[in-house]
């Protein structure tokens, strides 16, 4: 049996009108609940030293003298977020935001940690484009990243900090949180090219086959294409926010990795306007296909319908079945009459390929 392949469709517009009414700082989950339970993945480390395990919400406040990473996998279960901004005192607007999966990326700086709302994107030729929010707080010796789901793009930084060989397991907290933000960032990279090849075999698809079903997958590509540009255009905003702003949790020895990242966005924004441009570009290709398919096919009708006008103009008059009518008497009339039918259909379609017509 053939398994089906599940599409997935970014959605620009999240119900969040449920929130109506409520006060500030209300925790109410907007989106999809994609794990059954909320899981707690802890690294510690530092130059010598390395744990990874999975940990429950007492491990949380035990406290640790290491640098922390904590990945929290599930944002529908309230309580537990709320039980994590409890133990790292996150304050309540913050604990809003991060379980409310249709907000703008945008960055804000409290006095003990900051915060980092920004979408992970990724691209599969066949379950399309996949979005989802992740939530950053870094902290003077921790780093909190909340996902939607299980897995990510964060595997490589994983492994540098396993292996230990890397600058990352010597630096502070800002420096984790600069890595995770530049694997969210390099990542796009690859959705641009994931979108960029299934633009250009679609391109060929228009001129070969322009059908309805072409038609479906530009409507759909255009949507992703859209999609990324409304998640990319605000990082741009918030790195340069990021980057300007003097905070003692981010180390002035860090501002050229940031600029670094924020050069990277512009390279993404710049793909992301040629893709829209290039799909605007087929999409007036295939408008143009499909409307030269159906003056070929208004052509052909014309030419059947313009050769048997006068046969059935001739055929009308010599059907009306008056009784005076000489050439019904005529021995050789039927015969003359085909004569005339063949004769006017050649030299109507000599006429046609005369003019280039035909």
């Amino acid at each position: 049996m053939k398994k089906r392949i599940q599409k997935i469709t970014p959605r620009f517009f999240r119900k969040i009108s449920h929130k109506k009414g409520l006060p500030p700082g209300a925790l109410v989950h907007v989106g999809e609940a994609k794990v059954e339970e909320v899981k707690l993945w802890l690294i510690s480390f530092d130059e010598q030293s390395f744990s990874e395990k999975e940990v429950s919400f007492s491990d949380l406040s035990e406290g640790n003298q290491n640098i922390s990473w904590v990945n929290i996998n599930g944002l529908h279960d309230t309580s537990a977020i709320k039980e994590i901004g409890n133990v790292y005192d996150l304050h309540p607007l913050v604990l809003e935001d991060i379980v409310n999966t249709a907000h703008r990326p945008k960055i804000e700086f409290f006095e003990n940690y900051i915060y980092l709302v920004i979408k992970m994107l990724s691209y599969e030729p066949e379950r399309g484009l996949i979005s989802e929010q992740v939530s950053f707080v870094c902290g003077s010796n921790y780093v909190l990243s909340f996902q939607e789901r299980e897995g990510d793009v964060f595997e490589g930084i994983r492994e540098r900090l396993r292996k230990g060989t890397t600058k990352i397991r010597s630096k502070g907290a800002d420096y984790l949180f600069y890595a995770l933000v530049d694997a969210v960032v390099d990542h796009y990279f690859a959705v641009l090219e994931g979108l960029g090849e299934r633009l250009e075999q679609l391109e060929e698809d228009v001129d070969f086959r322009p059908d309805e079903k072409v038609g479906n997958l530009l409507y759909d590509l255009r949507r992703n294409v859209l999609f990324v540009r409304k998640s990319i255009l605000p990082v741009r905003e918030l790195l340069g926010h990021l980057e300007r702003e003097e905070s003692k949790l981010v180390s002035g020895d860090l501002k050229p990795y940031w600029r670094d990242i924020y050069d990277h966005v512009i390279q993404i924004t710049d793909g992301v306007e040629a893709l829209r441009e290039l799909t605007s570009s087929i999409r007036e290709m295939l408008m143009t296909q499909l409307s030269n398919r159906m003056n070929n096919v208004m052509k052909v009708l014309t030419i059947i319908a313009t050769i048997f006008i006068p046969i059935t103009f001739l055929a009308g008059v010599y059907g009306m079945n008056f009784k005076h009518m000489p050439e019904l008497e005529w021995t050789y009339g039927y015969l003359v009459i085909w004569i005339v039918f063949v004769g006017m259909t050649l030299g109507l379609i000599l006429f046609f390929r005369k003019k280039k017509w035909l």
